[in-house]
Parts: structure tokens; C-alpha cells; sequence
């Protein structure tokens, strides 16, 4: 199991931040890996939200299935990875000095096997994580515009 954690500040509060981050569908606005986002449930928002994800790193595409585990409002969004690539994700936003947000994106992903399964995940882990530093550097740069 890999563990990746990837954080920044953000010049907003967090009800504006959460404005941006709530709507999943546009998650493919900021996420660089993300390009599709497909609902598989009734719902778009709120725990039990159940979507797909097609991801590209590199040469690699998937289709990462999610569904959202918790739902606090302006405080945070939790998902559990039940596809290929399973695990737990969670992003949070807490308020920091001067009227800013402190946004943290923390998961722990197991990588099946035919990605290198642990090593994979060591490996994976480090792209991921310097993939994640640039989705959040454009979501800073998305709330603060």
C-alpha cells in the first residue's frame, strides 16, 4: 500500500475552496490525471456518490471507480477506490491565517499486481505525488483567479 500526501495554501477561504472542490464533474478542471469523470449513481454529491474516473499517467489509462465515503460540508470529502486500484482518499480545507485555506489531499492505494503491486506502488507513489503537487498548484491558481 502506497501512501501519498500533497498539501498547499490557498489564498481564499474555505467556503470559496469548497465551491470549486464539491463539484466532482470538474475535478478533470484541476486534475491532470483525471480526464473523464462518469456518475454511476443518481446522485453528483454527498456520501454514497458513486462515479468513475478514466486516469492517465504517462502511458498508463484506467478507469478508477470511486464512491464518496464522506461528506462534510467545507471541511471535506473522503472516497474509497474499489476498482483496479484500491484504497481510501481524502481531501480536506481548514482554515488558516489571514482568511486562507489550508487544502491537504492525503491517500493510501494498494496497485494490483500487473502495476507492480508494492513496488509499483513505492514507485507510482513518487509520479503521483509530483502529479498531485501540479493539481493542486492549478487549483490554487482556479480559486484565487
Amino acid at each position: 500500500m502506497g501512501r501519498i500526501s500533497v498539501s498547499t495554501v490557498i489564498d481564499a477561504p474555505p467556503a470559496r475552496v469548497w465551491d470549486v472542490v464539491r463539484r466532482i464533474e470538474n475535478h478533470v478542471d484541476w486534475m491532470a490525471d483525471a480526464e473523464a469523470i462518469r456518475f454511476t449513481s443518481r446522485t453528483t454529491a454527498g456520501v454514497g456518490t458513486t462515479f468513475e474516473c478514466v486516469t492517465r499517467v504517462g502511458p498508463v489509462r484506467f478507469t478508477d471507480v470511486m464512491e464518496i465515503t464522506e461528506w462534510r460540508e467545507r471541511r471535506a470529502i473522503g472516497v474509497r477506490h474499489v476498482g483496479l486500484v484500491t484504497g481510501s482518499g481524502r481531501f480536506t480545507l481548514r482554515r488558516a491565517r489571514g482568511g486562507r485555506t489550508r487544502f491537504a489531499w492525503d491517500e493510501r492505494l494498494t496497485f494490483p499486481w500487473w502495476m507492480g503491486g508494492p513496488v509499483g506502488g513505492l514507485v507510482g507513489g513518487q509520479v503521483m505525488r509530483r502529479i498531485w503537487r501540479g493539481n493542486l498548484r492549478t487549483l490554487k491558481g482556479l480559486v484565487e483567479r
